[in-house]
C-alpha cells in the first residue's frame, strides 16, 4: 500500500512541477560538453550565478581543454579567484584537461566510470554531464536534491548516496533528468534551506517536511 501511495505521490508531483516550472534544465551556462564539465567543477561548493559571472569571461578566451591545459596553476587560479575553492579547482581544472587531451582526444568522455577519472569530478558532477550534455539516464543529488526530496518524503535524507539509490529505484527513469531540474528549481524558488516558504508552496499537501511542522 505504502509504495502505491508513494507512486501516486510521485506521479501528482511530476505534474506540479512540470506546470509551475515548465523548463527544466541547467542554469550553468555552457555552449559545449567541456565548457559544462568545466562550469560544474566549478560549482561545488559556489552557487551557479557566481559561476555563470565568472565563465561568462572565461569561456571567451578559454573554452578548450589545450587553453586550460597550457596556464599556470597561478594563472588558473587568477582567472577564478572570485569562487571559492579557487586553489582546489584551478588544480582540477588544469589536471582535467591535461588528461582529456591525452587519454580522450580532447574529448569529454560520455561513461560516468570513464568521467569519475577526472580530476575534480565526483558522482554528482558526473551525473550532471550524463543527464544535461549526453541525454543519459542520471539523478545527480546536489544540495537542493537532499534537501527538498527528503523534506518531500522521497528519500530518508540520511545521505547524499543513499538519496541517489532511493530516488532512482522508486522514480521512473524517464523522469529523472526532469525531475532533478525540478527539484533544484523548487529548492531555489520556495523550498530554500532557511526559512522555507510553506504558505505559497503548490505542493504541502505532499510534504512530509509542512505536516510535521503541523503537528508540531
Amino acid at each position: 500500500m505504502a509504495k502505491t501511495k508513494n507512486k501516486e505521490k510521485t506521479e501528482e508531483l511530476i505534474k506540479l512541477f512540470s506546470k509551475h516550472y515548465p523548463e527544466p534544465g541547467t542554469s550553468l551556462d555552457h555552449t559545449s560538453t567541456f565548457e559544462l564539465l568545466i562550469a560544474t567543477i566549478l560549482s561545488a561548493q559556489t552557487t551557479d550565478v557566481q559561476v555563470n559571472k565568472v565563465t561568462a569571461e572565461l569561456f571567451k578566451e578559454y573554452n578548450k581543454p589545450e587553453d586550460f591545459a597550457s596556464l599556470s596553476r597561478k594563472e588558473m587560479e587568477n582567472k577564478i579567484k572570485s569562487i571559492g575553492l579557487y586553489r582546489n579547482k584551478a588544480k582540477f581544472i588544469i589536471k582535467t584537461s591535461k588528461l582529456l587531451l591525452d587519454e580522450y582526444g580532447g574529448q569529454v568522455p560520455d561513461t560516468r566510470k570513464e568521467l569519475l577519472k577526472l580530476s575534480g569530478v565526483g558522482r554528482k558532477t558526473a551525473n550532471v554531464v550524463l543527464a544535461n550534455a549526453f541525454s543519459k539516464a542520471a539523478f545527480p543529488v546536489d544540495t537542493h536534491v537532499f534537501r527538498v526530496s527528503a523534506r518531500l518524503g522521497l528519500s530518508s535524507g540520511k545521505n547524499v548516496e543513499l538519496t541517489e539509490k532511493e530516488l532512482t529505484e522508486n522514480i521512473p527513469k524517464k523522469y529523472w533528468i526532469d525531475l532533478h531540474h525540478w527539484i533544484i528549481d523548487h529548492g531555489r524558488a520556495l523550498c530554500k534551506a532557511q526559512n522555507p516558504d510553506c504558505e505559497n508552496c503548490f505542493c504541502t499537501h505532499l510534504c512530509t517536511y509542512y505536516k510535521n511542522q503541523k503537528k508540531g
